[in-house]
């Protein structure tokens, strides 16, 4: 009942692991893959290894988490044998790749073998990299050209909510070919800590994940789905079944799940069982409410 076709690739279900949680080793994509996971994103990799920022790296506010990692990874000329242990979990492994050209990413999406490829331009916090390009609507068609002439397998854009209008930049990957946008990457914010006055981050600012960035992500794939051509899929706050149907009530084909994961290894099955149910109640199906939110 939840299995669906997207850009291609069969998924038992519209749910998946997004980049950057339980993404780094073909171990822990497999984990996921095998609790429920519909297809899985790797960590974002780049051309060459990086450290990321310096500690504290990571923070729990109040309303989510902050995070500046800054894009560490052991670059994609190490990393072919975690896409290939995490394909023992039997679901779409997906590559997220970042860079600071279209040549850096061709050359990592070239390079590596994957079932399709998420292109972030999003990341918020990396100098160089990710949403320094993806605010461009000319640097994210060329990039995700590029990309897609140079693979055969779908390219998805991973965008941005840093932006005065994300319509436009979806726009923009969709003229450059993309198979689907991503919606969306975290917000920028900051936390200070009031005894010593200093940022608590190493960074000093990072990107917001988690429950509050919600509602900012389902009026991004609200508008995305109003001006595309091509799928969007959601994430950013889902921690529910809930919150998975509503991503796809705004047009989600598909919904990515992030920081819950951490609260809950079995997010997948648990988000999967209650969806089904409640469709069953409703006598609804995934395309009766993919979208629904538009016909009012």
């Amino acid at each position: 009942m939840l299995s669906l076709t997207l850009t291609g690739l069969n998924l038992k279900n519209p749910l998946m692991l997004a980049a950057g949680i339980m993404g780094t080793t073909g171990d822990s994509l497999k984990r996921m893959a095998l609790a429920g996971a519909g297809a899985v994103v790797t960590k974002s990799i780049g051309t060459e290894p990086r450290s990321g920022h310096s500690n504290p790296s990571m923070v729990e506010v109040d309303c989510g988490y902050l995070n500046a990692m800054g894009l560490p990874n052991p670059s994609y000329k190490n990393f072919q044998d975690e896409i290939d242990r995490a394909r023992e979990g039997e679901v779409p492994v997906i590559a997220s790749i970042f860079g600071g050209c279209s040549l850096d990413f061709s050359e990592i999406a070239k390079s590596l073998n994957a079932d399709a490829f998420e292109l972030n331009v999003s990341c918020p916090h990396a100098h160089g990299y990710g949403a320094e390009i993806g605010t461009d609507h000319a640097l994210v068609e060329d990039i995700t050209h590029a990309v897609k002439t140079a693979v055969n397998v779908p390219v998805w854009v991973k965008l941005t909510p840093n932006v005065t209008d994300i319509k436009g930049i979806g726009l923009a990957a969709q003229h450059g070919g993309a198979d689907a946008v991503v919606a969306i990457n975290t917000v920028r914010g900051m936390a200070i800590d009031i005894e010593s006055g200093y940022p608590i981050l190493g960074n000093k600012f990072g990107g917001l994940s988690g429950r509050a960035i919600k509602p900012v992500a389902i009026k991004c794939v609200y508008d995305l789905y109003e001006v595309l051509d091509i799928p969007v899929i959601g994430v950013g706050g889902a921690t529910d079944w809930k919150d998975a149907v509503e991503f796809i009530m705004a047009g989600a084909k598909a919904v990515q799940i992030g920081s819950a994961v951490g609260n809950n290894i079995n997010i997948f099955d648990d988000i999967s069982s209650c969806m089904e149910a409640f469709l069953e109640e409703k006598e609804w199906t995934l395309d009766d409410i993919y979208g629904m939110a538009h016909e009012i």
